[in-house]
This record gives structure tokens, sequence and C-alpha cells, in this order.
């Protein structure tokens, strides 16, 4: 169910939210017994039965004293389970990032983004898996084991928020919350064929969010429709006290009651040739493509092909700004604090390596050995200076080409889902999933991931619709007029 049929059956008395949660929870269980498990939640939240019931004596309440339209419009999500990714803190509940290294330990607060959920009346369902600290594009790089995409369970869902979009996609959750560092939210939508928003930089508080590359990161947003979208974003959107980086959304209102996007005559895309062109696109994706764009110009819109020399040096500019900033985050991670240890008692030196060497996975290190190389004394920090000064003129060359365009339009992935295992050993073929997608994280503009046809083995293909920085609301308009032609 949407959101919005979420709502209207609790308003109507056709189910209760403990009802929908226990449901939810009886599919789990269910399918972690199949052959081939999903493993989209890693675990359910005991406690999310009691908030639901709490939910449901408020509904009871509003009922009987003939305020229940008020009760929604001060809380519109009351009584809706969501998925939460296993890199977000939810107070009392396990944290890991799906890493060893995290074995154990709990979240003493909530993240800015859970409390604004909660406040709205929504309701944590359980943690997902990811990628091992949200490094990779398939969820394979996670200690809990791989999660499979519900349209084909010998396919990657994608990564690293493959768990969330999963439980989305498969019907475990009303809608999903992932994070973005390069395309995190974006590729699992679109292998597992729902929608997923990247956010402006700052427009979601990342407090509570365990950090993967500081300058990159942003929460994201997973559901069956842009309406599913809209409504949380609205919630949790805003300045944070806890985040310097946050800011405001502008035109945030309208998203409470998101409606189709109509003067596509006024819509200019731009198309960039670098993308167009790009090697390794597959020919289904590319027909894809063509179907969407057909349909923009069907609309009235027009789309132009512009030339952006420097999106070429985007995945580079991208590796070496995220490993750095990783190498430095995960330092932190070194077992004296808190979560995992192992400690044979010979001092601090081998206490550290240890811990590390036993917590992290094979992926985790690659990333962090990069990213201190980097870093190291020999390169003076220069090559993450010369990564910081492209992105600078991505983001100036991206921000003055919104001034003639409403849009840049292109797909999703070059591919579609891959099997399970097809690349998980080869890390470059890994990382050039994420060729259409970094440039948004760079830039921090925002993106979401539409639903737009299928390959010729039935997986889905995602296109992107790219706007400029906090343009959400533009976004979701259009991508609600999608959705309202192409159920």
């Amino acid at each position: 169910m949407t959101i919005n049929e979420t709502v209207n059956k609790l308003k109507n008395g056709e189910t209760t939210s403990a009802a929908l949660v226990k449901e939810l929870m009886a599919v789990y269980e269910e399918d972690k017994k199949s052959s081939l498990p999903l493993n989209a939640f890693l675990e359910m939240f005991e406690d999310a039965v009691t908030k639901a019931e709490a939910a449901d004596k408020e509904i009871a309440e509003a009922k009987a004293t003939g305020t229940l339209d008020r009760l929604f419009e001060d809380k519109p999500l009351l009584g809706v389970p969501f998925a939460v990714k296993d890199n977000t803190s939810v107070r009392g509940h396990k944290l890991t990032c799906g890493s060893k290294i995290l074995d154990g330990y709990v979240a003493p607060y909530n993240a800015t983004v859970i409390d604004r959920l909660e406040k709205s009346g929504a309701i944590p369902l359980g943690r997902c898996n990811q990628d091992e600290f949200a490094m990779g594009s398939s969820t394979e790089y996670s200690s809990y084991g791989p999660t499979r995409n519900p349209v084909n369970r010998e396919y990657v869902s994608g990564g690293s928020s493959g768990g969330s979009a999963a439980a989305v996609a498969a019907n475990q959750a009303v809608f999903g919350l992932g994070t973005e560092t390069g395309g995190s939210v974006r590729l699992p939508a679109s292998y597992c064929g729902i929608y997923g928003l990247k956010t402006t930089y700052g427009v979601l508080s990342r407090w509570g969010i365990v950090a993967y590359g500081s300058s990159l990161d942003q929460v994201g947003i997973l559901g069956h429709t842009p309406k599913d979208i809209a409504l949380p974003l609205y919630a949790m959107s805003g300045e944070d006290f806890y985040d310097d980086t946050s800011a405001d959304l502008p035109n945030k209102d309208s998203l409470k009651n998101l409606e189709a996007y109509k003067d596509f005559s006024s819509l200019k895309i731009a198309v960039p040739k670098q993308f167009a062109e790009a090697k390794g696109l597959d020919a289904d994706v590319a027909k894809v493509f063509e179907d969407t764009k057909a349909w923009f110009e069907k609309k009235g819109a027009k789309i132009e092909i512009v030339d952006l020399p420097i999106l070429d040096a985007s995945i580079a500019s991208y590796y070496v700004i995220a490993l750095s900033e990783a190498a430095s985050n995960l330092s932190r991670f070194d077992g004296i604090r808190y979560g995992n240890r192992v400690d044979a008692g010979k001092g601090y030196d081998e206490l550290y390596v240890e811990t590390r060497s036993n917590g992290f996975g094979p992926e985790v290190k690659r990333r962090i050995i990069i990213g201190n190389y980097v870093l190291s004394e020999q390169f003076s920090g220069t090559t993450y200076k010369k990564g910081m000064s492209v992105r600078a003129r991505i983001q100036k060359e991206v921000a003055k080409l919104y001034e003639s365009y409403d849009l840049i339009l292109c797909p999703t992935c070059p591919t579609a889902a891959f099997k399970l295992g097809q690349k998980v050993d080869d890390p470059l073929e890994m990382y050039l999933s994420d060729l259409y997608t970094v440039f948004v994280n760079l830039a921090r503009i925002t993106s979401i991931s539409v639903p737009a046809g299928k390959n010729k083995d039935g997986m889905p293909v995602g296109i992107q619709f790219a706007g400029p920085m906090f343009s959400e609301a533009k976004v979701l308009s259009i991508a609600q007029a999608w959705d309202e032609e192409h159920k």
C-alpha cells in the first residue's frame, strides 16, 4: 500500500496500525524460512507494535471527539511503518552498519530524521541490510550476507541502501530511509523498480547517521510513488541545531499534498553528451532512456544535448574525495570506545590492528587503504585537494547549466540489476555502476530515480530526473506526472 492508501484505511477503520505492523512482521518471519530469503530486514523492532498500538489509541480518541482530520493534519504519517537503514540511529536498537566491528552496539539516541518522523506519527519498523559502512553498489559487501532483489531473487538489489529498497519493493514496509554518498539510494531504487530521491545536501540532517564521506553523504527516501517520498520529506526536512550543514527547504508546504506538474511546454531539459555517448551503456537501458525522452517531448518539453566535459572527471574526483574522507571517518572504529574488540593483552597497537583486521570486511579495508594512500605524506594531501577543486568546478558548471535548463535527464545506471556474485570480485566494474549518479552528489543537487521500464530479462530500469539545489518540490511534481501516466 502507498502512504495515502494506508492513512485512508487507518482513518476508515479498515485496518489498524498494530494489525499492519504485525502483518509485516509475519511476512518477514515467513520470508526468512524460504529457500531464497530476501534478507532486506536484519531485524524487526519489538517496540514497533507498542508504538502502533499507541497510534491506534490516538486515532480512536480523535474519532470519538470528531478531531480525526486535525490529528492527521498534525501527524500526517500517524501509524505508518517504515524501514530504516542500518547506519541510522534509532534509540535503544542495534546499529551495526552491516559490519562485524559494530557488533553489539546499541544507539543511545535517535537520529534527527527518526525523531522528526516519529513526531509526525510514523513508526520505525526495523533495520535493513546494507553494504558495510555504505561502501558498495549491490549490498553484497555486508557481514550479514547479500540482500536479494524482490523482482528476481537471483539478482542484486543494488547498494548500498539495498535492504531498504528491497523491503519497500517487496511490500515489507510502506516507505524506507536510505543514505547516499554517490548513488546509494537511486541505484537500488532503479534495480528494484521503485522511486528513490537523493535530496539536496543539507535538506535532511545527518545528525545520527554514521559518516562515510561527510561532504557527500545525504539521507534519501524510497517509496512506491513520488507522493510516498514527498510526505516523509515534508516531515523530516529543515534546519537542525545539531547539524551545521543543514538547511531549510523552500516550497516545503507543497510537498504535503503533492500535485502533478502541468506546465511541460515551459520545461527545458538538458541531456549531457558525456552520458549519452558513455561506453558501457546497455542497449535495453538506452531504449528505455529514448522512450523517456520521447514522453517528455510529447508533453511539450524541449530537450537539448549539452556538452559538459568536466563530467568525465566525476568518477575519479568522487572516489578520491569519498575514500579519503572514509579513511578519516573510520579511524574512530578502534576497539577502544565502542563496538567489537579483539584484545590479546599485548598493548594498544596490537589491539587496534587486531580489532580492525577482524572487524572490517575486504571492501572497507580496500577503501581505507586507498584513502590513506591518497592522504599520505608523499602526496601531502595534494590529490585530495585536486579532487576537491575538480568537484568545485563540477558544482559551478552544473549550477551554470541550471540557469538555462530546468532538469538534467540521464539513466540511473548503465545497466539493470546484475546477478549475485557477478561483480563482487571486480571492484572497478562495481565502481562504474555509479557512472551517472556521482555528479549529483558532487554538485550537491537533488535527483530522483523513477521506474521507467524493464530490460529483456524483466529487470527494472530507472531514469534520473535531476534538478538544481533545493528544487525537490518541482522534481517530485514532475515525477508525479510521470507516475500518473506509468502505473
